[in-house]
């Protein structure tokens, strides 16, 4: 801790809040835990504060019952910490491009009196870093009326738009705690390994991915051993690359957006992962309305953008964020990339799936669930990939994208949709 700086304590430079503020807080595994219980202890003093936040990660005070007429969350993507709130309409769902979230503080729409963010400790000249998780967190740090910073020697010191110097702050509170961790990929099944086997065959040597984390976008990464010169542009990231980096297949080398470097918004992981990002050039940590910006991501060659998907019918039309009316996650910038990666010269976009749920419900159905959310139109979708193999939809008609989802649904789901596809389309 530097003696040198202004420190105060959380209950102190929290007294900036008052009731009907919009405060910002930064997600991911940089949201900042102790500054957000420690504001749930002032509840009392305070009504209807608009919390305003992308996913959110840890033991979460603010967001129990009994805070509700305290706090309201509006969130800008549904993460676990959440979802039951959302469920029970004490927490609100704002659906959202992330290439675009910027854009709503920036222009007004959402104007914020506070953000609340999670930094590195300052170096000799004063800058700290927004670490793990300058996605959107820039562009509000920049347009708040007032900032408040959680200064944590654990959090890493990242490279790119998330360097700032301390005057940018109003309040500094120290603390000394470990980052959210987050790991999936020793649970990678068989089937998701299987799809991951799928998805490697289609990325060439030279290839710039985008993943997200999850089994699927791990399962990927392990299938990756035999490939050369990979880059990538990924509005996130996780462990999953640490090794294909060390064995020099991710390298960057054929980028031409920042070659040389990994391009993303924010990470989650492991410590692992915290550490090996640390004060680390070859990651640029930038704005995601630059990371996920269609018209800089159509620039790299051979872009390769892997997502999932809840559901998808047969006709191609894909639901991400919801099951039926139940808000599961949100739009996040799976349009983003989908649609950078189709205009990419030799570019692929793929939605990737499990033919059924863990608990044997179908995903690829006749027609999506009453209320769910297109997320990605049936326009935009190239390839599909289930642990039954890839179909490729790009230019063909209804029926024949109906045949070609049929054939990689599971098998048994088959019968039922072939006699849909043909009291549909005559065939």
């Amino acid at each position: 801790m530097n003696s040198n700086l202004d420190y105060k304590s959380a209950e102190e430079a929290l007294q900036i809040i008052q009731s009907g503020n919009r405060v910002f807080i930064q997600g991911n595994a940089a949201t900042p835990l102790y500054l957000l219980n420690k504001l749930a202890e002032q509840s009392d003093r305070l009504y209807n504060v608009e919390l305003v936040m992308l996913g959110i990660f840890g033991s979460i005070e603010i967001t129990k019952p009994e805070y509700a007429q305290s706090f309201r969350i509006n969130s800008l993507f549904i993460s676990e910490a959440v979802r039951k709130a959302v469920h029970e309409n004490r927490a609100d769902y704002i659906p959202v491009f992330l290439s675009e979230i910027p854009h709503l503080f920036r222009q007004n729409i959402l104007p914020l009196d506070v953000a609340i963010v999670h930094v590195s400790v300052p170096d000799k000249h004063g800058f700290c870093s927004l670490g793990v998780s300058v996605d959107i967190a820039r562009s509000a740090v920049d347009c708040a009326k007032h900032v408040i910073a959680q200064v944590n020697p654990q959090m890493p010191r990242s490279h790119g738009d998330g360097m700032m110097h301390i005057s940018s702050f109003d309040s500094l509170v120290f603390v000394d705690e470990p980052l959210p961790e987050v790991r999936y990929g020793s649970n990678v099944s068989k089937d998701e390994m299987q799809i991951g086997k799928y998805i490697a065959e289609l990325i060439e040597d030279g290839s710039t991915l985008q993943m997200g984390i999850g089994c699927i976008p791990d399962a990927v990464l392990q299938s990756l051993g035999g490939h050369k010169n990979l880059g990538v542009h990924t509005e996130m990231f996780s462990d999953g690359i640490i090794p294909l980096i060390e064995n020099g297949i991710i390298n960057n080398k054929f980028k031409k957006k920042h070659p040389g470097k990994v391009v993303s918004g924010f990470c989650l992981g492991s410590r692992t992962l915290y550490d090996y990002v640390d004060d680390n050039p070859m990651f640029a940590f930038l704005d995601i309305d630059y990371v996920n910006n269609v018209s800089v991501i159509k620039q790299n060659p051979k872009v390769v953008a892997i997502n999932s998907a809840i559901e998808i019918d047969i006709t191609g039309q894909v639901c991400s964020d919801s099951i039926g009316t139940h808000l599961f996650s949100g739009v996040g910038g799976q349009m983003d990339f989908i649609r950078g990666a189709a205009l990419s010269e030799q570019g692929k976009p793929i939605l990737a799936l499990p033919s059924r749920t863990g608990k044997g419900i179908p995903r690829i159905v006749p027609f999506l669930n009453q209320g769910a959310g297109v997320v990605t139109t049936r326009a935009h979708v190239h390839y599909v990939v289930t642990e039954y193999g890839v179909a490729y939809l790009f230019g063909k008609n209804l029926r024949q994208r109906a045949k070609e989802l049929i054939a990689i649904a599971h098998p048994d789901d088959r019968e039922a949709l072939e006699k849909n596809c043909f009291e549909r389309f005559g065939a």
